[in-house]
C-alpha cells in the first residue's frame, strides 16, 4: 500500500501509520480538508488560478451549448473533452496570462464540464450552468503533482505547481495514496481538500439494529429512547445572521459597506454550516460504531422544503408558516446526516435501510393501531386503542425499526400498520387497523 510522501525540510521520508495495516481488501476514497495559510502573494495566485479555471469552464460550456452544430458540420464529430483539451493547448500558447496557470487545473475544469454533461444526459443532474465569481472559486491538481511535508505537530505545508509551498493547519494525519487536491475559497479563507485511496475491508457487522426518527424539536430520536439535537449555538448564530441580513438590506448595493456587510452574512452562514456538519459527523460516527443496521424514513427533503408561494393565479396558503417550517427542517440537516451515516455504516460493514414514512407518527409501536388522535401534541403519544403512552418521537422511531423487520403484515405478535392498511383497504375494510380482539396476535 502506498502512502503520502511527508517531506521534512531536508529529505523525503515515508510515514506509515499503525492502523493502515489492519485492512486489506477493496479501495475506498477518503477526503481530508484543511485550512490554508497563504501569504498575500499566494492569495493573489489562488485568485488568479480560480479565475482562469472559471473562464476556461465557461468558454467550454458556451462552445458546447452554442456552437456544437457548427463543430459537427465541420468535423463530423461531437465536441468532447479531447477536442477541447487540444484547443486549450492552442489557447495557452496565444495568451501568457492563461499559460501562467497550471495546465492541469484547466484540464480538470474541462473534465468537470464533461462529467456534468454526462450526468445531464443520464438524467441524474440539471443542465450545466456557468461558474460565478464568489461562488465557484476552486481549482484542482492531480495527486502526482502535489507533495506534502510535515513542519511540526500543528503545521504542515503542501507544494502546488506554479504556486510553491503553502502552509496549512494539520489537524489530521493523511493516510493512503493521494489522488487529487482541491483548493477552494470559503468565507473564512482558502482550504485544501485531499482525496486519498485507502485499502479497506469492512468486517461483518454483528451489532444490533436501531430505528431513527428525524424531527424538528428533536433532530434525532432513537428507538432506544435517546433524543439528540443539534447544538443550541446554531439558534443564536441564526439570530445574529438575521440581524446582519437586515443591516445588509440597508446598504447601497455596490458600495464598500455593502461588500463588508455581505461578507459578514456569509461568514455567519458558513460558521453555522460548519457547526452543523461537525455535529452530524460526530453523531453519525457514534451510531455507526454502536449499531450494525440503522433504519430511517425515506424522506424527500427537497420536496418537503419547497416554497408554498404558489403562482399569481393560484397563490399559496400559510406561506409564512411554511417558510418557517422549511427553515427549521433545513437547520436540522436531515439530508447531510443521511449521507454521512450511509458511507460510515458501509465502511464498518453496516447497512442503512430506508422504509416508507407514511403515518409513522400516528402508529402505535405497541399494538400497531393507526389513529391521528393518538398524537396528542408534539411530545406525547397516547394510543386510543391500547392506551400505550410514550414520547411521540421515540414511538415513531420504534415504528420505523419495526417496519424494516416485518417480513409480511404480522411481525412477532405486532401488526404492522402500512401492510395492514394495504390488505384492509383491498378487502374494503375501514377503521382502526388492528386484529379483532387484541392488539397482539
Amino acid at each position: 500500500m502506498q502512502h503520502v510522501n511527508y517531506m521534512p525540510s531536508s529529505s523525503v521520508i515515508h510515514i506509515c501509520y499503525p492502523w493502515t495495516n489492519c485492512y486489506t481488501g477493496t479501495m475506498i476514497q477518503r477526503g481530508y480538508r484543511y485550512k490554508l495559510k497563504p501569504t498575500p502573494a499566494q492569495d493573489r495566485l489562488f485568485s488568479q488560478c480560480a479565475g482562469v479555471c472559471r473562464l476556461i469552464y465557461n468558454l467550454a460550456l458556451e462552445q458546447r451549448r452554442d456552437h456544437w452544430r457548427a463543430f459537427k458540420r465541420q468535423t463530423e464529430n461531437s465536441i468532447s473533452y479531447p477536442s477541447q483539451a487540444r484547443e486549450l493547448t492552442c489557447l495557452r500558447a496565444e495568451y501568457d496570462w492563461i499559460a501562467a496557470v497550471s495546465q492541469t487545473c484547466q484540464q480538470q475544469a474541462l473534465r468537470d464540464l464533461d462529467r456534468a454533461y454526462q450526468n445531464w444526459f443520464k438524467g441524474i443532474a440539471r443542465y450545466p450552468s456557468p461558474r460565478k465569481k464568489g461562488r465557484n472559486d476552486t481549482f484542482r491538481f492531480q495527486g502526482r503533482e502535489v507533495q506534502v511535508r510535515k513542519l511540526n505537530d500543528k503545521w504542515s505545508e503542501v507544494r502546488l505547481p506554479k504556486i510553491g509551498w503553502v502552509r496549512f493547519r494539520d489537524t489530521r494525519q493523511l493516510v493512503g495514496k493521494l489522488n487529487n487536491a482541491t483548493i477552494s475559497l470559503a468565507p473564512n479563507g482558502w482550504h485544501i481538500s485531499f482525496v486519498l485511496a485507502i485499502e479497506h475491508d469492512a468486517p461483518a457487522s454483528i451489532a444490533p439494529a436501531v430505528g431513527v426518527d428525524r424531527g424538528v424539536a428533536n433532530t434525532l430520536a432513537l428507538s432506544t429512547g435517546e433524543r439528540l439535537s443539534v447544538p443550541a449555538s446554531l439558534e443564536a448564530l441564526e439570530q445574529r445572521q438575521r440581524r446582519a441580513q437586515r443591516a445588509l438590506s440597508r446598504r447601497k448595493r455596490g458600495s464598500k459597506r455593502y461588500a463588508k456587510a455581505r461578507r459578514r452574512v456569509a461568514a455567519l452562514s458558513a460558521r453555522r454550516a460548519r457547526i452543523r456538519k461537525d455535529w452530524h459527523h460526530r453523531t453519525s460516527l457514534e451510531l455507526s460504531k454502536r449499531f450494525g443496521t440503522v433504519v430511517i424514513e425515506d424522506l424527500n427533503t427537497k420536496g418537503m422544503t419547497a416554497s408554498a408561494k404558489g403562482t399569481v393565479a393560484e397563490p399559496g396558503r400559510m406561506v409564512r408558516q411554511k417558510s418557517g417550517l422549511n427553515r427549521s427542517i433545513l437547520n436540522q440537516g436531515w439530508h447531510i446526516f443521511e449521507t454521512l451515516l450511509s458511507y460510515k455504516l458501509e465502511e464498518r460493514g453496516g447497512e442503512l435501510i430506508r422504509v416508507p414514512a407514511q403515518h409513522t407518527s400516528q402508529t402505535c409501536s405497541a399494538c400497531g393501531a393507526v389513529d391521528s388522535r393518538s398524537r396528542k401534541n408534539q411530545a406525547s403519544f397516547v394510543c386510543t386503542s391500547c392506551g400505550h403512552f410514550e414520547n411521540a418521537d421515540t414511538n415513531a422511531a420504534k415504528v420505523i425499526l419495526r417496519r424494516n423487520t416485518a417480513s409480511m403484515f404480522v411481525e412477532e405478535g405486532y401488526w404492522v400498520s402500512v401492510e395492514a392498511r394495504t390488505i384492509g383497504e383491498a378487502k374494503g375494510q375501514t377503521g382502526n387497523l388492528r386484529p379483532s380482539g387484541r392488539g397482539r396476535c
